[in-house]
């Protein structure tokens, strides 16, 4: 029998279904959020349009053995993620400074899952069941093999020795997850499971194995950074469902982690049919009372368009979850949804996004992607586009005029990531037409990241120039369009290859601009990315050269500081870090310079905490800067859209040199 409602959570709901038992038992350190932007949602629906009967665990006390024997033991196995999150990244900042809210526990309570939510659970499962334990999830498909802890600060075993698993499935996780349940489900043994696409087992020895590359052994990883390095390059060339091999991580003599090629990509249909399975779209009435599931609210009018980026950011771990060959939904399928949001009581007309990792990418990046996989040792877009990149947007301009035919909708923005350079490959333009008259609700965020060309050849993003050359053309379109429309530029500080000189040239260049943001992001060391690999061995792992990685917590904030240079807290620190790089030439009153020197207070006086200018500067500079200031205060709205509109009017003629 069908029941449309949510999955079971208690003893209780398994009785309304008629059920003794669970095929399967999820454990998540979410709340239980019933749509297809979570991803146990997506796995249990899938599971259960194949006929098992799922049981959902969420956020289990872990401090309490008994919390995870709340729907018994399943039949089949234990189904163990994290959440949509990382759990180190929900709980701590860069800074190591704990959160003060997770948007995805009822009530955005802090504390209600443990550090390394996916290590806790399965050992708390081990303590009592023998039972299979299956770990998915963003937390464990990065940390599939050895990885760097940023929050540790060293390098940790495979994730699947440390839960005490049987098997994890990495990545989206559709196909695999189908394939162990029926396997299990027909007898064969876990331990037998080593067939499986998209999946890393334990093995004692390596005589089921055949075609791997072996990697170096964990102790030996332990021993030399560089070796690291080079094992990391290893496994990002084999992320591709095609091209890539097995891989063979070794611990010890009689211990091997062998990690199996990625799952195909899904097709279209597959898609569809993902997307059609039977959500609820909302977050576990029983939550209702605690204020509701916060995360909802970012996906609950937002339309998943596609999956996988070719966009290569350093900093990302997309390559290793959702890999490179870009899958799509069709029309259809994104309009039937829109259908739904449409009906919701509290729908007010707007779809708030459109997307997916990359918004504006509809289909693989050239067409051999699509049956023979990625190339291994080359990028799509950095350092330029390659001359097969098929840059055509048409599609997604046709499924965005569908969606702003549909009645009841009034507008369609485009909140997920622009990836510019992409757009700027397109010749003639039409979607960034589209997108200027249609889809920017008066402010588009895009990522440049930085301004320093060495920075961004680390980051593998586009050199400046074609940053400004959007910049240039997103005006000269709004202006042809007669609409007021600005860019916001999110920015990051302290990526592998930025020294205090890259740090100031985007300070001068944010000068050149007459722009503060309110906001910027520290780089954040997440495991699986070219970037922590940085700044854990400091080295390139694609090039296998040396690269100046800030480490130290002081610079980290000289960086910062210096991209908001005009705030009066930071002073001390762009003092610093000015004077630290020989760049007192930007200390003074003329226009060029950062932040101007403070007078010398006698002994016995104090200045006004925060005075800035001081007292007595000259009054036409004086001027200038506290209406610059002035622009950038929170709460004074017209002011600060005036500086936002003014943000980006001098980038297309800048002589700005990194």
């Amino acid at each position: 029998m069908t029941v449309h409602d949510f999955l079971p959570i208690c003893r209780e709901d398994m009785e309304k279904r008629g059920w003794k038992e669970c095929d399967f038992v999820y454990v998540i350190g979410d709340a239980y959020v019933d749509h297809p932007s979570f991803g146990h949602a997506i796995i249990s629906r899938v599971l259960e349009s194949r006929g098992y009967r799922v049981g959902i665990l969420s956020q289990p006390d872990w401090k309490d053995p008994q919390s995870i024997r709340r729907l018994g033991e399943p039949r089949l196995g234990w189904l163990v993620s994290a959440g949509n999150m990382d759990s180190m990244v929900n709980h701590y900042a860069v800074s190591g400074k704990r959160r003060a809210k997770d948007s995805y526990t009822p009530g955005g309570v802090m504390g209600k899952r443990p550090d390394y939510a996916a290590v806790v659970y399965g050992n708390l499962i081990r303590s009592w069941s023998k039972k299979p334990v299956i770990l998915g999830g963003i937390e464990a498909s990065l940390r599939r093999l050895a990885h760097y802890d940023y929050w540790s600060n060293r390098l940790k075993r495979s994730i699947l020795l440390d839960a005490q698993a049987d098997l994890i499935s990495y990545g989206m996780g559709e196909r695999s997850i189908v394939e162990i349940a029926d396997a299990l489900d027909s007898g064969i043994d876990v331990r037998d499971l080593t067939f499986v696409r998209g999946t890393v087992y334990r093995a004692p020895d390596l005589a089921s194995v055949y075609d791997e590359i072996r990697l170096p052994s964990y102790q030996e990883l332990l021993a030399d950074r560089r070796t690291y390095a080079k094992s990391f390059y290893t496994q990002y060339q084999n992320t591709d469902p095609f091209l890539g091999r097995r891989l063979v991580e070794p611990y010890g003599d009689q211990l091997f982690v062998v990690q199996n090629p990625a799952s195909e990509p899904l097709s279209r249909q597959e898609m569809d049919d993902v997307y059609a399975l039977p959500y609820m779209r909302t977050y576990h009435p029983s939550y209702e009372a605690a204020g509701g599931v916060p995360a909802i609210r970012e996906v609950k009018f937002s339309l998943i368009s596609n999956r996988g980026c070719f966009g290569g950011c350093s900093f990302c771990a997309l390559t290793f979850h959702q890999g490179r060959i870009v899958q799509t939904r069709s029309h259809e399928s994104i309009l039937q949804e829109a259908r739904l949001l449409t009906k919701d009581p509290e729908f007010k007309g707007y779809i708030h996004d459109v997307g997916g990792p990359t918004a504006n990418f509809r289909h693989p990046a050239c067409e051999k992607q699509a049956a023979h996989g990625a190339c291994p040792d080359r990028q799509c877009l950095f350092p330029v586009p390659c001359r097969n990149l098929n840059a055509d947007h048409s599609d997604y301009i046709a499924l965005l005029q569908k969606l702003r035919a549909l009645p009841g909708v009034k507008k369609v923005f485009i909140r997920s990531g622009i990836r510019f350079d992409y757009l700027l490959a397109e010749h003639s333009r039409a979607f960034l037409r589209e997108l200027c008259q249609y889809h920017v609700s008066g402010q588009l965020k895009v990522a440049p990241e930085h301004i320093a060309d060495p920075v961004l050849a680390r980051m593998g993003k586009p050199a400046a120039g074609v940053y400004r050359q959007f910049v240039k053309e997103y005006e000269q379109m709004n202006a042809s369009l007669g609409l007021k429309q600005y860019l916001v530029p999110y920015l990051m500080s302290s990526h592998p290859g930025s020294t205090l000189n890259e740090a100031i040239a985007l300070a001068e260049y944010l000068r050149d601009l007459g722009y503060m943001p309110e906001q910027v992001q520290d780089f954040y060391p997440t495991p699986s990315t070219l970037s922590t690999c940085m700044y854990y061995t400091g080295l390139d792992p694609l090039t296998m050269e040396p690269v100046y990685v800030p480490v130290s917590p002081h610079e980290k904030a000289m960086q910062r500081a210096l991209i908001q240079y005009r705030n009066p807290n930071n002073y001390g620190l762009v003092l610093e870090a000015l004077k630290r790089a020989g760049r007192t030439d930007l200390i003074g009153f003329d226009r060029r310079c950062l932040i101007r020197p403070r007078p010398q207070i006698a002994p016995g006086k104090r200045g006004k905490a925060g005075s800035f200018p001081p007292a007595g500067a000259k009054k036409a500079a004086g001027a200038n800067a506290g209406k610059a200031a002035k622009g950038n205060t929170p709460g004074k709205t017209g002011a600060r859209k005036r500086t936002i509109r003014n943000v980006h009017k001098k980038a297309g003629s800048s002589s700005h040199s990194s």
